[in-house]
């Protein structure tokens, strides 16, 4: 009894394996119903066509169905191919004479069209009957999207079918075990990094056939970053080395037999190789000339690009306004400040990077000095600059909250480009700043240029004051320490290093008597004009 049940099993399971694979093919001819007489003939294009009134009314229900179906006809030699299948049913009317079919490629728009008609006697014998037309063979690709047009002969006006039929592709079992183009799926490969090479290995195909590889930038299309080699089908070895210049993540094997319409395999090994994703930001170029700084992808890069300010190695880059841009394409930014800390950050779904493309100080760059004024209670900023620029300064403080407030913009004044030491970079500009204001604890001075689009700006911060001014502000700190301590006076007998004290808390600041005067109108310190 368990016998007879697995013996059942086993011949059920061979009819449904059967009953999945494509229908194989013999002989790609026509045929009409029994008892009818026809002939066929291909035809160009019946869309060209134009259609005409027929003697009688007719609908297109005469058109009674319209199946598709797909064959495969294989050779021991030349290998299989498949055919679409196309059976027609109709009935015969009063001038209808036959059947035209055109089936369209709509990825190549190739067109293939037959026709059948059926003779004067028939017609007349069997007027008012159905008839059934198989049509010849349909030759068609793995995976084609095909568009099917069924037609009267001659061409009634309205009476028509259509109909889309979308050809297996290689995820069918049979189509992966028997057709060339599915069988370039079985393309494996070698990286060797050391030689910047991929040992690819071809696949044989079944009754011989080249094979094309090749490797290219995967984009809408394939772009070619090297030479098509043809493996031919008689080749001793089905091994092929090709050399790559850069790991990239859109970087792919191609592989294709030498068939029409061959569906083409592709491998990209570094889709997920860090070192590839790193040189993506790699491209960045800086046109002296027109101050410009671009970015190119040179892989489909879905996410953002800005420029920021890396204020020091460890710190946060803080972006620049106005300068975030879609990363899908060429960026461009004018006008902009070869300064080491402007960098370029990139977001995206797998992460951020940052990129400073001054910071080996290959451009020339302009820096700031603070130093004692000529003139009693100040301090001169003084720019430095290869070539004539316009700065502006203001004063900053450090304090928590990170956005803490600044003073408005004051412009440098402008020096003579004969200025300054003539073996040295000669001083551009300058500006005095009252030092009760630029030595106060926990101010910082900043300065940029001010004549291009994006700048960063240069920060001094603990300025070296006057000797006067050095021990006014350290005798301060002693209190200052005992209020945020909440320590009695006598607690802090030991001399102060005021080089180590933690700067006060705002609230412990001098009176700000003189920055209300000199730099009304305070705004975040995040929110700088680094940018025009």
């Amino acid at each position: 009894m368990l016998v007879r049940r697995v013996v059942t099993l086993l011949c059920l399971a061979a009819t449904v394996s059967q009953s999945l694979a494509i229908p194989r093919i013999q002989e790609c001819g026509f045929s009409c119903s029994q008892d009818f007489v026809c002939r066929s003939r291909k035809k160009q294009n019946i869309r060209s066509s134009f259609c005409q009134v027929p003697p009688t009314p007719m609908s297109r229900s005469v058109l009674e169905a319209l199946e598709l179906s797909t064959g495969m006809k294989c050779d021991p030699h030349e290998g299989c191919s498949l055919h679409l299948r196309v059976l027609a049913s109709v009935t015969l009317r009063e001038g209808l004479q036959g059947l035209e079919v055109c089936t369209s490629s709509l990825d190549t728009q190739k067109m293939q069209c037959q026709g059948v008609r059926v003779s004067r006697a028939s017609r007349q014998l069997h007027s008012g009957q159905q008839l059934q037309v198989q049509f010849g063979c349909f030759q068609v690709s793995v995976a084609q999207h095909l568009h099917v047009t069924l037609r009267t002969t001659p061409y009634f006006c309205g009476v028509q079918l259509d109909q889309q039929y979308h050809v297996e592709d290689c995820r069918d079992e049979d189509l992966g075990e028997n057709m060339p183009e599915c069988m370039a799926g079985k393309l494996t490969y070698q990286v060797h990094r050391g030689q910047k090479a991929i040992l690819v290995e071809v696949p044989n195909a079944l009754g011989g056939a080249d094979y094309y590889v090749r490797l290219c930038l995967r984009w809408l299309t394939c772009k070619d970053v090297g030479p098509t080699v043809r493996v031919p089908r008689n080749a001793v070895s089905r091994k092929v080395s090709l050399p790559y210049r850069q790991a990239l993540p859109c970087l792919c094997l191609e592989g294709w037999f030498a068939t029409p319409d061959a569906v083409r395999i592709q491998m990209c090994p570094f889709k997920d190789d860090p070192a590839g994703i790193q040189a993506l930001w790699d491209t960045i170029q800086y046109h002296p000339g027109s101050q410009v700084l671009s970015w190119a992808p040179t892989c489909p890069v879905s996410g953002r690009v800005s420029l920021c300010w890396l204020s020091d190695p460890g710190a946060t880059c803080s972006e620049l306004s106005d300068s975030s841009r879609p990363a899908h394409g060429k960026v461009r930014y004018p006008l902009v400040d070869t300064q080491p800390q402007l960098c370029l950050q990139f977001s995206t779904l797998r992460g951020f990077w940052v990129r400073c493309p001054f910071a080996q100080r290959r451009f020339p760059a302009w820096k700031m000095t603070v130093q004692p004024a000529p003139s009693q209670g100040f301090l001169r900023a003084t720019f430095f600059s290869p070539s004539p620029a316009r700065f502006q300064v203001r004063l900053c403080s450090w304090w928590e909250p990170p956005l803490a407030p600044c003073g408005l913009a004051l412009d440098a004044t402008p020096l003579p480009a004969a200025s300054g030491e003539p073996s040295a970079q000669p001083a551009a500009a300058f500006l005095d700043l009252p030092w009760d204001e630029a030595c106060a604890p926990g101010i910082c001075v900043q300065g940029w240029r001010s004549d291009v689009r994006f700048s960063v700006p240069q920060q001094l911060c603990h300025v070296q004051c006057s000797e006067a001014v050095t021990r006014e502000t350290t005798a301060e700190f002693p209190s200052l320490i005992r209020n945020k301590l909440h320590q009695p006076p006598g607690a802090l007998r030991q001399p102060v290093d005021t080089a180590s004290i933690i700067a006060p808390e705002p609230w412990a600041w001098p009176p700000a008597r003189h920055l209300s005067e000199v730099l009304p109108g305070h705004r975040a310190c995040g929110d700088h004009p680094f940018h025009s």
